[in-house]
């Protein structure tokens, strides 16, 4: 029995409940979604975020990196709601380390979570929007997928990876659904200001420097292009890369 059946269509978000993930999830509310937003383990970001989504929003726990909890949350999803007209494929982990010290852990958690995870929740999911008719995919990349970085051998292979599963996906889910992805730039987190030691204004001016637009990105801004890539002016749309980095990178 599927809930509200005609009324708000629903989006699934991995990693939906903190970070750019939760900027995504309210602006997909916005939008006029019922959002089903998956995460890994933090219990209070996911209460406030269903508190923050007025009733659009529930939160399901499910661990990207085992497979059989993504099914099963796939599994609730679809018995709840029905197929998903979007798909965001958000969460990720970093375990950045030189090359020559990382370990097979660091290596296998990176790739389990950041690709094989897409991989699972599309395979879940996509079925049922195939046999709806319709959907749309956005896969959340990095701009690393398409130029290394030191100590991130492992988010690198796995983000560029996606971009490639991006472009399979397309072509096999083609003409009702379409699968593209975004890759944000540095956008002001808590998890990018920890990770690139932003807080420190002489590393910030460092990072900025680099930016032609001279700042980092806000998590609403990457919503602004979810919205474009998810939404009727992108109909004719799919397979490709979006990059939303104030043109730090240019390929």
């Amino acid at each position: 029995m599927h809930d509200d059946p005609g009324t708000r269509p629903t989006a699934v978000v991995s990693g939906g409940t903190r970070g750019i993930g939760a900027a995504l999830s309210r602006r997909l509310i916005a939008l006029g979604y019922r959002v089903a937003a998956l995460y890994r383990g933090d219990a209070k970001a996911a209460a406030e975020a269903e508190r923050e989504g007025g009733g659009h929003l529930v939160a399901l726990r499910a661990d990207l990196a085992r497979p059989a909890e993504v099914r099963a949350a796939a599994a609730r999803v679809l018995e709840r709601f029905g197929p998903p007209a979007v798909l965001v494929n958000n969460a990720g982990i970093n375990r950045d380390r030189p090359f020559l010290a990382m370990t097979d852990q660091d290596w296998d958690e990176v790739l389990a979570t950041n690709l094989s995870g897409p991989y699972h929740l599309t395979r879940a999911l996509a079925p049922a929007m195939v046999e709806a008719g319709r959907g749309s995919i956005v896969n959340i990349g990095a701009t690393t997928a398409i130029r290394p970085r030191p100590g991130g051998a492992n988010y690198c292979a796995a983000k560029a990876g996606l971009l490639q599963l991006t472009k399979c996906l397309a072509l096999e889910l083609a003409p009702h659904v379409r699968v593209n992805a975004l890759l944000p730039g540095f956008t002001d987190t808590r998890e990018v200001v920890e990770r690139y030691r932003l807080d420190d204004p002489e590393r910030l001016r460092e990072v900025l420097a680099t930016i032609p637009q001279g700042r980092t990105g806000s998590p609403e801004e990457i919503a602004d292009a979810l919205e474009y890539l998810v939404g009727p002016r992108s109909g004719y749309v799919t397979g490709q890369q979006l990059i939303v980095d104030g043109g730090h990178f240019m390929g």
